[in-house]
């Protein structure tokens, strides 16, 4: 059969269409597929581990310090920031836990002295770009710093991150608050939402910590309000704001015997750029025996777009 050019330009036409519509929809397919590849939740932890104290007999972390090491392994976490640990509890769970590495400075004196707030995070993922640690006092540079009504001194270790997998940076602030000084407290919320805004630089941020206070208590309440803060910034506990719910305990605090009621004093918050899928405070016992006397806190979280 012969064809007239009429009908060849027709044919050849809507081939041409056809290959257009098909390369269409490689190219939808190829972008739906890597949008959801740049969204891979991170899950991070707040965990007070519980400084190196040979008073605490069967749970002196000589006996724990295993355990503690599978918290980060087990639960599979990118991200954890840690309170009170000592230079020989960190260099411990460096020998535990290759696939991690770790920031922060020793609160006495600026290098290793008194207990940490390390930031530790995984290496096949992320990236530092840059790391500080600041006292919780009027003189937040000066080491070794005590502020307010504070019984001993505080700080805060930041670390902002690259993460490969999303293809984007944030800024995440760990914190342990003073256990006595109210004043110290309710001031150490204030400096830190201030520090918040000079150092986030437009970044995704996360807060976590030990605050050493409830949800009911001037600390926290600065920390959720934006209208209470001396900075108008919009931080939100996970425990409230988590997609899925609160999974797990409700308070924080066991003391090596038992949880605590109405004791939860460890949180993990973030700005807008994040959404938090789900939140959780881990009651993990071995033999009867608790990991440290803080629960650890968990949350997987993943960018807003």
């Amino acid at each position: 059969m012969l064809f007239s050019d009429h009908s060849i330009f027709i044919i050849f036409f809507l081939g041409f269409l056809l290959l257009v519509t098909l390369s269409a929809c490689e190219d939808s397919a190829r972008q739906s597929h890597d949008s959801a590849a740049i969204n891979e939740p991170i899950r991070l932890m707040s965990f007070n581990i519980r400084f190196d104290n040979p008073d605490d007999g069967p749970d002196a972390w000589p006996h724990r310090k295993d355990f503690v090491a599978s918290m980060f392994r087990f639960h599979k976490n990118d991200i954890v920031g840690t309170q009170e640990g000592l230079i020989n509890q960190l260099r411990e769970l460096d020998e535990m836990l290759p696939e991690f590495d770790w920031v922060g400075i020793g609160r006495d004196d600026g290098r290793e002295g008194g207990e940490f707030c390390a930031i530790y995070y995984r290496t096949d993922r992320f990236d530092l770009i840059e790391d500080g640690t600041f006292w919780l006092s009027e003189t937040p540079h000066e080491p070794g710093s005590i502020g307010w009504d504070a019984a001993i001194t505080r700080i805060v270790t930041w670390a902002r991150l690259y993460d490969r997998l999303n293809d984007r940076r944030f800024i995440l602030f760990n914190t342990h608050y003073d256990h006595r000084g109210q004043e110290a407290r309710r001031n150490s919320s204030e400096l830190i939402l201030q520090k918040i805004t000079e150092l986030a630089d437009g970044d995704p941020v996360i807060l976590m910590g030990d605050l050493n206070a409830v949800e009911s208590q001037d600390p926290y309440k600065i920390l959720a309000d934006p209208e209470l803060g001396p900075v108008r910034l919009e931080l939100f506990d996970g425990f409230y704001h988590s997609r899925y719910g609160h999974h797990g305990p409700t308070s924080t605090w066991n003391a090596f015997r038992e949880i605590y009621p109405d004791r939860r004093i460890d949180y993990i918050f973030v700005d807008t750029n994040f959404s938090v899928i789900q939140h959780g405070i881990l009651a993990d016992i071995r033999d009867g025996h608790f990991p440290s006397d803080h629960l650890p806190v968990v949350a997987d979280v993943e960018f807003n777009r």
